[in-house]
């Protein structure tokens, strides 16, 4: 599908962005050196035997064969096996933990696609009060049953991860350890393993005090100050219009556009990484759209986004890139109403000469209100999802060439979406967090739990992506 030609206002952006980057000597800046990855080592044993029995008994340890602390709240682990009917259901119990049966959780959960030798799995979490595991360090035992809901027996023999020789503690990759949404021990049913060793990643909480916080720019953020594309030509773009904010316990970005029906009182504000180094792999953002105005009457054709793009070399060249979500609460572009867009970009003319070439698709419906925003790249497709649905899956056409940098921003279109030109108006964009994790594609789920893990860890910002 292609999009209208009016959508050129907004890709005025990749011409503004190459002389930007260029201006402030950052487009090829040095990104940090990667971590070293995290690794753990599980310990199994069998505590019941039987080909069958009345219940599993899988005990383990897990071990720290790492360098660097590990939170045992950011680790999970899974133990698979076959259910014993279509319907049947299980009932999980800790007997003894020396970190404590009341700081462990299991849970049981269906494996797709199934093999002959699991078609579930339990997974095991521990609580922030379990504790850490110092380098070389154990957890201890932690011994652990389960049963069927009914109370007959279960067939252990055909199990993937049961094994009735292990009488004594040793290690066993047939169940898998998960470190902050990636696997780092083990391997899963069907002979491989579940993930890829843990991947260079870019989060940030946004846990800034103002625009001018130091910090920003040592982290690679810019704060868009130069003039250009796209919007209401004359506009001002200003980092004034960025902010922070605690809400809800949470620190917020927050991205203001006011005007009062002039270019010369429109202001606008971005924010942006100042290095293109990101490519295939996962983007996710917790973005809040906005349907009204902070204050003032409603109407203007305002623009919200989260999106990735590199610089435009040429008109038409083939080695430009974008990747957008964009929500129109007021419409604009054509549309009469709430609009939202995924739009992937192959490459364009900014003089309009030749139509432009990309792939998007349109929800129209209000999407106001906070959403979970997540677009994956791999070798076939680039897919977008909202609020952990797919929302769109875009050609293997539209995949990128060369690194992409990550963006925000709000802008008004023009200023003939409101009647009452003069009154004051100001629109609201807030953020949450943005991660990028490199050459992976987590699903939303794994998102959420990789975000969870960076926060119960006090991790504020973490880039480990090297620059190209």
């Amino acid at each position: 599908m292609r999009r209208t030609p009016h959508r050129r206002l907004r890709t005025a952006l990749a011409g503004t962005l190459a002389a930007a980057l260029a201006a402030l000597g950052l487009a090829g800046a040095p990104g940090p050196a990667a971590a070293a990855a995290p690794a753990l080592t599980v310990q199994y044993r069998a505590g019941a035997t039987g080909a069958t029995a009345q219940q599993a008994a899988p005990w383990f340890t897990v071990r720290n064969t790492g360098t660097a602390p590990v939170r045992l709240a950011d680790v999970r682990l899974r133990y698979y096996f076959t259910a014993d009917a279509p319907d049947a259901s299980y009932r999980f119990s800790c007997d003894w933990a020396v970190r404590g049966c009341s700081h462990l959780t299991g849970s049981f959960a269906v494996l797709t696609p199934p093999v002959a030798t699991a078609d579930r799995y339990l997974e095991i979490g521990f609580s922030a009060a379990a504790g850490s595991l110092a380098p070389g360090a154990d957890s201890g035992e932690i011994r652990l049953r389960f049963h069927r809901g009914d109370w007959k027996p279960l067939r252990q023999s055909d199990d993937h991860s049961f094994a009735a020789e292990r009488t004594t503690y040793a290690d066993w990759d047939r169940v898998t350890a998960h470190l902050a949404g990636a696997t780092v021990w083990g391997t899963a049913p069907g002979g491989g393993p579940v993930d890829p060793p843990p991947g260079a990643a870019l989060f940030d909480d946004f846990a800034y005090t103002a625009h001018d916080d130091p910090r920003l720019a040592a982290r690679g953020w810019a704060l868009r100050s130069w003039p250009g594309g796209p919007g209401v030509p004359g506009a001002t773009w200003s980092p004034q219009q960025i902010s922070f904010a605690a809400e809800n316990g949470s620190s917020v970005l927050r991205l203001r556009t006011e005007t009062t029906g002039t270019a010369a009182t429109t202001r606008q504000a971005e924010i942006l990484n100042t290095t293109m180094k990101f490519r295939k792999g996962t983007y996710a953002a917790r973005v809040r759209f906005s349907d009204a105005p902070v204050h003032g009457p409603d109407g203007d054709h305002v623009i919200q986004t989260f999106f990735a793009i590199n610089d435009l070399k040429a008109p038409m060249a083939d080695d430009y890139a974008e990747y957008d979500f964009e929500y129109l609460p007021n419409g604009g572009w054509g549309e009469s109403g709430n609009t939202l867009f995924a739009t992937s970009w192959e490459t364009y003319d900014p003089t309009g000469a030749r139509p432009p070439v990309n792939q998007h698709t349109a929800d129209r419906a209000g999407h106001g209100g906070w959403r979970d925003l997540v677009f994956t790249i791999d070798d076939t497709a680039v897919r977008y999802y909202v609020d952990g649905r797919l929302f769109a899956t875009h050609d293997a056409a539209y995949l990128p060439e060369r690194p992409v940098l990550i963006s925000f921003n709000q802008w008004l279109t023009g200023l003939a979406g409101q009647p009452d030109t003069t009154t004051p108006r100001a629109y609201e964009q807030g953020v949450d967090y943005v991660l990028h994790v490199k050459d992976q594609v987590l699903t939303p789920a794994q998102v959420t739990e990789r975000v969870a893990a960076y926060r119960a860890a006090g991790t504020a910002f973490e880039d480990t992506v090297p620059a190209p």
